[in-house]
This record gives C-alpha cells, structure tokens and sequence, in this order.
C-alpha cells in the first residue's frame, strides 16, 4: 500500500508540465477524460446496485426474524438506500463536469 502510494505520488510529481502545457487546442486529454467519466459512472453505478441489493437483501432478512421492528427497520433502510443512491449521483456529476469541461469540443 505503502509502495504504491509513493510510486503515484512521483508520478504526479514528475509530470506536472503536462497539466501546465495545454494550448486550448483540446489535445489528446479529450478522449481521456471521455473514457475516465464513462468507466467511473459505470464503476460507481455497478457498485451502487451491489450495495443496494446487499442492503435490501439484509433488510428483508431482519424483518423477518423481527416482525415488530419492520418500521424502524425498513426507515433505516430507505436512509441508507437514499445515501448509496447519492455515490452514483455525485458521480454524474463530476462526469458531467469531465465531459463539458475538457471532453466534449462542440467546435
């Protein structure tokens, strides 16, 4: 873990005159960031479905060995289900954010 973090550290380190270098032409960082908004929504939406299915699957399971309790049980659920929803949201934003800022040259 350790390594790993020092090896992305150099890399951000040893190469900041490509982030500095850009003319406004668009360049080769437009399909990047195309392909990073595209992989991280898919990622974080994926991940978000895994979450909310484990989430109602633990849900339903615990109603059913507390009857009495179903109401506090399933509140609780519907506010967890509601904040893994916003992971998923908050990432099409900084998608979004990615396409129109440097992905997309309407041009």
């Amino acid at each position: 873990m350790r390594r790993s973090l020092i090896l992305t550290g150099m890399a951000v380190l040893a190469v900041p005159g490509v982030a500095f270098a850009a003319d406004g032409t668009g360049g080769w960082v437009g399909p990047f960031t195309v392909i990073a908004a595209g992989l991280g929504m898919a990622l974080a939406s994926g991940l978000c479905g895994l979450g909310q299915g484990r989430a109602v699957a633990a849900a339903v399971e615990a109603m059913g060995r507390q009857p009495g309790a179903a109401a506090r049980i399933q509140t609780a659920m519907i506010i967890g289900l509601a904040l893994i929803e916003s992971l998923a949201i908050y990432m099409l934003v900084i998608a979004i954010i990615l396409l129109f800022v440097k992905g997309i040259q309407f041009a």
